[in-house]
């Protein structure tokens, strides 16, 4: 770990816990080695691009902040935290396998999906709608997306979301760029109202490369083997699953909540687990090493 620590010294910081410091060594000297022209990011978005919670109070999700929609009537709100209360323990569930969850994930997606239909849930609603919620990213987020576009290392955002709520909330708060890109569940419309989603279901559990096939995004990142890989759930550790090319992967896991319970599990998923680190203080020190060399 003195190794680990004489490299980047945020990683002493008693939040951090890492299982094998050795392996962490070796992916940041493949980063050094490769350098900025060689490394690309992958992150999902609800709590982890944004905090995981304000004060105590865990943040919206992207989803939920179409309950602030107008359009939608209150039986609308109705059903979803109904489908909310059904599914989330299932997605959370420890002793069930992620084969086990799937089947559950899509039904929950797809009953989502036509609830919204028939709405005009068009994109001036669904920014009034992120103005109405108090969304934050996490601090030193705008910090990560300026270092990374002036080096033109690309950012891909992989949400189980719904991306017209995430681009509404990156723009809210002025992180826009030409090498962020969005993959996420997109809303169809057909004569100016809600028609389900624009490609295939993106759930907790398929956040991979399959996921995009659609996008040829990978392909196109064929030559940045090196990933810096950010989520806050044990299936986000699978999102470079699928990439081209890779050479080192250096997964960053967000834990906040039941730590005593997932903090093993989360360090067998994850090279380095920051618990309840709402900044982005440790992904911006490993692009600065990278950076540096």
């Amino acid at each position: 770990m003195d190794t680990l620590i004489k490299l980047i010294p945020e990683l002493g910081r008693e939040y951090v816990h890492i299982k094998c410091p050795s392996k962490v060594v070796s992916i940041l000297g493949k980063f050094a080695a490769g350098g900025v022209n060689a490394l690309q990011v992958i992150a999902d978005f609800d709590h982890t691009v944004t905090k995981q919670h304000i004060h105590g109070e865990r943040h919206v999700s992207s989803f939920c902040v179409v309950n602030k929609c107008t359009v939608l009537p209150e039986d609308f709100r109705d059903k979803d935290r109904k489908l909310l209360e059904k599914y989330l323990p299932i997605e959370r569930d420890p002793n069930l396998s992620k084969e086990e969850k799937i089947p559950y994930m899509v039904e929950w997606y797809t009953t989502t999906s036509e609830l919204l239909n028939g709405f005009p849930l068009g994109s001036d609603e669904i920014a009034s709608a992120v103005k109405k919620s108090d969304t934050q990213l996490r601090t030193g987020t705008a910090e990560l997306v300026n270092a990374l576009d002036e080096e033109d290392v690309p950012m891909l955002i992989f949400s189980a979301g719904l991306g017209d709520v995430v681009d509404a909330i990156l723009k809210c708060h002025g992180v826009v760029n030409k090498n962020i890109h969005v993959i996420s569940n997109f809303l169809k419309y057909k004569d100016g109202h809600v028609n389900g989603f624009t490609n295939d279901i993106v759930h907790p559990f398929n956040k991979n490369g399959k996921a995009a096939e659609h996008t040829k995004y990978f392909e196109l990142m064929s030559s940045r083997h090196n990933v810096i890989l950010m989520g806050d759930n044990l299936g986000d550790a699978e999102m470079a699953d699928g990439v081209p090319n890779t050479d080192a992967v250096l997964k960053i896991g967000f834990l906040y909540g039941a730590v005593s319970t997932l903090l093993p599990s989360y360090m067998d998923h994850f090279d380095i687990v920051l618990v309840d680190d709402q900044t982005m203080v440790i992904p911006n020190s490993i692009f600065n090493h990278v950076k540096k060399n």
